[in-house]
């Protein structure tokens, strides 16, 4: 063997894979931290704890957007989403509707209940309970939210809005504790939803539209105001990094922001800095869900110097996983400023608050 080929070896050979040792693991984020030198997917979600973790470390003070598609909150997911809101580690949130629609039915009483993939569908289209693979929800339950999001949105503002006001107004309805529109409504973290109609909250709007449809006074949903409100949030940051719980909409929305904030307000520099997804959708198809977060380089919407992971596993396991160890791991992200939205009309102004400001 050459000199120079015996170079270009060892080139390859310098950082052993290490076997993870769960004794030495004291709590979840040192368990993770120890991926980072395993294999496979373990690595890679421990690349998105680095990359998040240094997202909440950068003095450029990036937003945070998270992106939340598929049955999060039939998964258990509830509760970390609700917390990663509440302990400051995302700014802006950008969901599809279902699993907003499916916090809303929790906070009027409906439950997601242990169920399996086995069961007799018709049999449970008899009793009326839904599935969503190994978990049950109430048909009767969901007909009582779509009906009382109908009821409710009777109160809101009878002009054109943007489903990040309508949502914000109805977070602000719920004093419920566990809520992720309650908590993030109570923090003034923006919830955005570019595909709202596409889930139960639609049918609730259709019932309201049904009962004011006569009427010139009525709300009307302006999903191009979501975007011109998106763009500014965007144009006003210094630096951004994205969290993808899965694909779909809210993934393509938050890509497609930064093309928009060029466009319309001239916005000059980097796509998305920092950018992490956790999706079981694979690249082979040519899918939006599945694409590489490389693949958005092309495109301009991340940066070619972008800090990068994307974890090929369930959400219902890697996203507790991440939430845990970057809890564990606070003391390296702690203090954090928020950003304060200041809303008037479509017009938005970001501030920064002192650290760990409420």
């Amino acid at each position: 063997m050459s000199p120079s080929l015996a170079s270009r070896r060892r080139s390859y050979l310098r950082d052993p894979v290490r076997s993870v040792d769960v004794t030495k693991a004291r709590n979840v984020g040192a368990l993770v931290e120890q991926f980072q030198t395993s294999s496979i997917q373990a690595r890679n979600l421990g690349r998105a704890l680095t990359v998040w973790e240094n997202a909440l470390r950068d003095p450029k003070r990036p937003t945070i957007l998270i992106g939340l598609a598929g049955p999060l909150i039939a998964a258990g997911l509830r509760k970390v989403l609700r917390d990663l809101i509440d302990w400051g580690l995302v700014d802006v949130v950008v969901s599809t509707g279902a699993v907003l629609y499916q916090d809303l039915y929790q906070s009027i009483g409906g439950r997601h209940w242990m169920g399996t993939p086995n069961a007799d569908d018709v049999k449970l289209r008899d009793l009326y309970l839904d599935r969503i693979y190994d978990t049950y929800v109430d048909e009767l339950e969901f007909e009582r939210t779509d009906r009382a999001i109908g009821k409710l949105t009777e109160g809101f503002v009878r002009r054109p809005a943007s489903s990040r006001e309508y949502l914000a107004y109805l977070g602000s309805r719920f004093n419920d504790p566990d809520s992720i529109m309650a908590t993030a409504a109570r923090r003034g973290v923006p919830v955005f939803s570019p595909a709202l109609i596409d889930s139960s909250i639609g049918i609730g709007l259709t019932l309201y539209y049904q009962a004011n449809r006569m009427r010139k006074d009525r709300f009307i949903l302006d999903s191009i105001r979501d975007n011109y409100e998106l763009v500014q949030i965007l144009n006003a940051s210094r630096r951004t990094a994205v969290i993808y719980i899965g694909g779909g909409t809210p993934k393509n929305w938050i890509n497609d922001g930064i093309v928009m904030a060029n466009y319309a307000f001239g916005r000059e520099g980097e796509g998305h800095f920092y950018a992490l997804q956790i999706t079981m959708d694979t690249p082979v198809t040519g899918g939006l869900s599945g694409s590489t977060l490389d693949e958005a380089q092309s495109w301009g919407k991340i940066s070619r110097t972008a800090r990068r992971a994307m974890a090929h596993l369930d959400a219902s396991i890697g996203l507790p996983l991440l939430a845990a160890a970057l809890w564990d791991r606070r003391s390296r992200w702690q203090p954090r400023s928020r950003l304060k939205f200041d809303w008037t009309g479509d017009q938005v102004r970001v501030a920064r608050t002192r650290p760990g400001g409420k």
